[in-house]
């Protein structure tokens, strides 16, 4: 209950600061914190993302930094991919997908850096309907990475928003908060069948979710938008640390297609000791 709460407040506090679930704070959390297995912290982190992104969506449309209309795009698009990205997280090779995700989100961050030094045409050039494709493309994409990575998807729609759609920085994650909601839940729901859910730990994740994102979001309407963003990158550049560094688990090279070296089977020890006889 206590390791839960302690979970959940940081995640909270962390996830509606910037405007994500808080998936990426929680799954390590858990992992190395709590010796969860990786399924298991996706699935539980899921739950918990439902509450951070329904109560977040909530703070920050109080502030009037939500649309109603691209979250709706960004969730229906969500909804279609979410449930292959579940079923497919027990499947694939964990660390190699990993690793790729650090590096794109590494990108992002540096890009987010350089992004008050790029031309200011670049976001009024192009046309209205260019930023509804690139909508429907990031929550086709958003939904399979939540699915599969146990994640809101909001530390990869506010970049994209930003950067791609020119959207301000509070905007993009007031929508990231309000879109990541059915398709996260649909998320927890699939991993919930098939048992990669802790639940003894729920009821105090559920609430230490609920007062961090509460004092997360409703701090980070205090802060400049420059700022914001500053935070922001930073979490950017620690999760792809964290993914660049991740290393594949005993066992888990059989996970993804099996090893190239398979082990000899068991029963030639005993044939060979049945020859010595």
């Amino acid at each position: 209950m206590r390791a839960g709460l302690l979970v959940g407040l940081v995640a909270g506090v962390l996830g509606g600061l910037v405007g994500v679930g808080g998936g990426v704070i929680m799954i390590p959390l858990m992992t190395e914190l709590l010796q969860f297995r990786q399924q298991e912290a996706h699935g539980t982190s899921l739950v918990a993302v439902v509450f951070t992104a329904l109560l977040g969506a909530f703070v920050y449309y109080l502030h009037g930094s939500a649309d109603i209309p691209a979250s709706a795009l960004l969730a229906g698009m969500a909804l279609l991919t979410v449930h292959f990205g579940a079923k497919y997280c027990c499947f694939l090779p964990e660390a190699k997908l990993k690793r790729y995700f650090g590096l794109f989100l590494l990108c992002v961050s540096l890009l987010l850096i350089l992004k008050p030094f790029l031309p200011q045409g670049l976001e009024s050039s192009s046309p209205a309907w260019s930023r509804w494709i690139v909508l429907a493309v990031l929550g086709a994409l958003t939904g399979f990475i939540s699915g599969m990575l146990g994640v809101g998807g909001g530390i990869f729609m506010v970049p994209m928003m930003v950067l791609c759609a020119g959207i301000a920085q509070h905007t993009a994650q007031g929508i990231s908060l309000l879109a990541m909601i059915p398709a996260s839940t649909l998320g927890a729901w699939t991993h919930w069948k098939r048992g990669n859910t802790r639940k003894n730990i729920l009821p105090g994740l559920i609430v230490g979710v609920l007062v961090g994102v509460f004092s997360g979001g409703s701090f980070a309407h205090l802060m400049p938008d420059m700022e914001l963003r500053l935070v922001f990158t930073a979490l950017l550049g620690y999760t792809a640390i964290r993914y660049l560094r991740a290393k594949p688990k005993q066992g888990a090279a059989t996970e993804g297609g099996g090893s190239l070296n398979p082990a000899p089977p068991a029963s030639s020890n005993v044939t060979d000791r049945s020859t010595l006889k």
